[in-house]
């Protein structure tokens, strides 16, 4: 049993149909405890390469008419109290697997590190767009927001052919584009740009608390936290505040593709 243990670590789930085979009619627990084990990997493999093959859908549509540098844009940042609009933008080379896509929203600190830095590697480009909060005060975070996605776009070293962008449409850019309403959720291009965004943000953020410590940014990223807007009643606001404004609500536009 230790010996399997061994190959199993050793060799990962591509051995574990064997395992299976192998013990399947071995009455010992410790034998059926391994059994199920396997059994239980394997499914949660299964499950996850379909939601992976899913979420490429949108891709492959473009990938087939000719589209070959798609990407996926996303932004985080609308709802703070302080600090920039940040916008991402990723293409990606074709079906890669980047474990735990299918769950950015849902990712531990650790998880998330660890998927950007995957993401970062395989990725054939990434771009980065942000508006700091002075710009967001000139306009609306709905017009900043459109900026900071603006910007993530050119900041591609790679021309996009094509941009899958979560739940708006973009004015301002040359490439077509179709609006994706739940993107991080439906596209592995869109989850990417998502990923990427928000790992940015929360870096900078961590480098403003250093600045302002006195608000905890590294705690919060500057959301509307209890521990944040009682800081805001001690100090007052920092230049990375952001001043109250009429804001407004993006409209996305109706999907163009339909999921397969």
């Amino acid at each position: 049993m230790k010996r399997l243990q061994a190959l199993m670590a050793e060799h990962g789930p591509d051995i574990y149909p064997d395992i299976i085979a192998a013990l399947a009619d071995d009455p010992r627990e410790g034998a059926q405890k391994l059994v199920r084990q396997c059994r239980t990997h394997l499914e949660e493999r299964d499950r996850r390469r379909t939601q992976l093959h899913r979420m490429y859908s949108y891709e492959r549509q473009l990938w087939s008419m000719g589209y070959r540098n798609v990407a996926g844009v996303d932004e985080v940042g609308r709802g703070p109290l302080a600090g920039p609009v940040v916008a991402a933008a990723v293409i990606l080379p074709g079906e890669v697997e980047l474990p735990g896509i299918d769950e950015v929203k849902r990712l531990s600190h650790r998880r998330r590190q660890e998927l950007y830095g995957h993401i970062r590697a395989t990725a054939v480009a990434v771009g980065v767009g942000m508006v700091q909060p002075e710009g967001i005060d000139e306009a609306s975070v709905v017009v900043a927001t459109y900026k900071a996605l603006r910007k993530a776009v050119a900041d591609l070293p790679v021309t996009p052919d094509y941009l899958l962008i979560d739940g708006v449409h973009l004015p301002g850019v040359t490439q077509p584009q179709v609006p994706v309403v739940g993107g991080d959720a439906l596209s592995c291009s869109i989850a990417a740009a998502a990923v990427v965004a928000k790992v940015v943000r929360d870096e900078y953020m961590i480098e403003m608390d250093a600045k302002y410590p006195e608000y905890g940014f590294a705690h919060h990223k500057g959301y509307g936290t209890a521990e944040h807007r009682l800081a805001l009643e001690r100090y007052g606001p920092c230049p990375l505040h952001r001043k109250p404004a009429e804001g407004g609500t993006s409209v996305g536009a109706p999907l163009l593709f339909t999921e397969g």
